[in-house]
């Protein structure tokens, strides 16, 4: 079976005759082909929401208030098809039902309510001015938007590039992960169903160096906006701006610090400090990679052990498969890095027969100068270092500790050093 990807009008459209598998990450097998987009379908696309976009289009001349009203409606087409998008998520992405149903599924109609109820409600100013002048401003959309998700959350990346793109009267031209595409197509038809007009989102799933590149270098798209590693991120910014200098908004992943003091609940930072790395298989944007304990309790924790999460615990705990080959491999390849140069493996690393499955990993005496220590990016998330420097650009941080005024102080001297970077 081979699915679609850009639509305009009543069908499908695809220029491209190149097919992209979509894997099961929990058994290595081939779900289903996929119609992979590249350069030539994203002309098409962008040619399509330009279309939209022009002065009197249906689009232009719809009332806020219905724009709005067609994001609530297509927030209950999700609700309707709420199980149906759950299952599409685990079998394409890896992660277990529950989680798709009760965190990814919940937190989408939650993001697409709040930007709904944002549709009417973008105004400018009257501004004073000195002289019989009257001055003023006026919000107007940018235009055509180029998106790019990964594929760690399919649909909430989608729901947060589209809800307030779609909001404030913007037409999107997505390129969806290729690991992930099966159920940003499937939201691609509840758009159509909504009564969204022909042309105002155009779903591509593709490669990055192809359908990717083609976006953040197009001349007609006006913004471009991608969540990913910050290697990418570069090259994004690079191609934005020697095309036609178009707007950039950048979500880019880090290795965030997790940080515990010496007065903290041990049993609950241990808990904390499990949930904010292996939550999701480790890809996630704020993961705390790395574990900072001071020095007085750094035995302390360490007598705790980090236990792999094995299916059957507590829903939030379950163990979970790697997205595709390449990450697995990738992680893989970080754990023997680590070992090689001389980190202390506290526990996990075998991988199953399987699918793509790993045991969360833990080292521990790990060195500033190490590579799992200084190497960010979701290839290397879900693995865990103990006792490490935070490292050149953390996502976000959070502090285990009993003290509110510590925390607070601490928090103060992290944004100090942030300015100074």
């Amino acid at each position: 079976m081979a699915l679609g990807q850009v639509f305009d009008k009543a069908l499908p459209l695809r220029l491209s005759t190149a097919l992209l598998p979509s894997i099961n990450p929990a058994t290595g097998e081939v779900i289903c082909q996929v119609a992979e987009g590249d350069k030539a379908d994203v002309d098409e696309a962008v040619k399509a929401a330009k279309a939209a976009f022009q002065l009197g289009s249906p689009w232009r001349r719809m009332d806020t208030s219905h724009c709005g009203k067609l994001l609530n409606r297509l927030t209950d087409l999700i609700e309707r098809d709420r199980a149906y998008l759950a299952a599409l998520e685990t079998l394409a992405n890896g992660k277990p039902y529950s989680i798709s149903y009760l965190v990814d599924l919940n937190m989408v109609v939650q993001c697409l309510r709040y930007f709904a109820g944002w549709s009417d409600k973008f105004h400018g100013k009257t501004i004073p001015l000195d002289g019989d002048f009257f001055c003023y401003t006026r919000h107007e959309p940018v235009g055509v938007c180029g998106q790019i998700i990964p594929w760690n959350f399919p649909l909430l990346m989608q729901v947060w590039k589209l809800g307030p793109a779609l909001a404030t009267g913007n037409v999107v031209v997505m390129k969806v992960a290729e690991q992930t595409p099966l159920s940003a197509l499937y939201v691609a038809n509840l758009i159509k169903k909504a009564g969204f007009p022909p042309g105002v989102v155009n779903i591509i799933p593709g490669y990055g160096p192809t359908a990717g590149a083609a976006i953040s270098s197009h001349m007609d798209v006006d913004k471009v906006a991608f969540t990913g590693s910050t290697e990418v991120g570069h090259l994004i910014q690079k191609a934005a701006a020697e095309s036609n200098l178009k707007r950039v908004t950048l979500e880019l992943g880090g290795k965030s610090p997790n940080i515990i003091l010496f007065d903290a609940d041990m049993d609950w930072a241990v808990d904390q400090a499990h949930f904010v790395l292996f939550f999701n298989q480790g890809p996630c944007c704020c993961a705390g990679s790395q574990t900072y304990v001071q020095e007085d309790i750094y035995h302390e924790s360490s007598r705790i052990p980090f236990l792999p999460l094995v299916k059957g615990e507590a829903d939030l705990f379950v163990l979970m498969a790697q997205v595709d080959e390449e990450q697995f491999k990738k992680i893989l390849s970080y754990i023997s890095t680590g070992k090689r140069e001389g980190a202390k493996l506290l526990c996990g690393n075998p991988a199953a027969d399987r699918g793509f499955f790993i045991q969360p990993t833990v080292f521990g005496k790990v060195q500033d100068n190490m590579t799992i220590a200084r190497e960010e990016g979701e290839s290397q998330e879900g693995i865990g270092v103990e006792k490490t420097k935070c490292a050149q650009w953390p996502h976000s941080s959070s502090i285990c500790d009993d003290l509110l005024s510590t925390v607070l102080r601490s928090k103060a001297l992290q944004l100090s050093r942030t300015r100074v970077r």
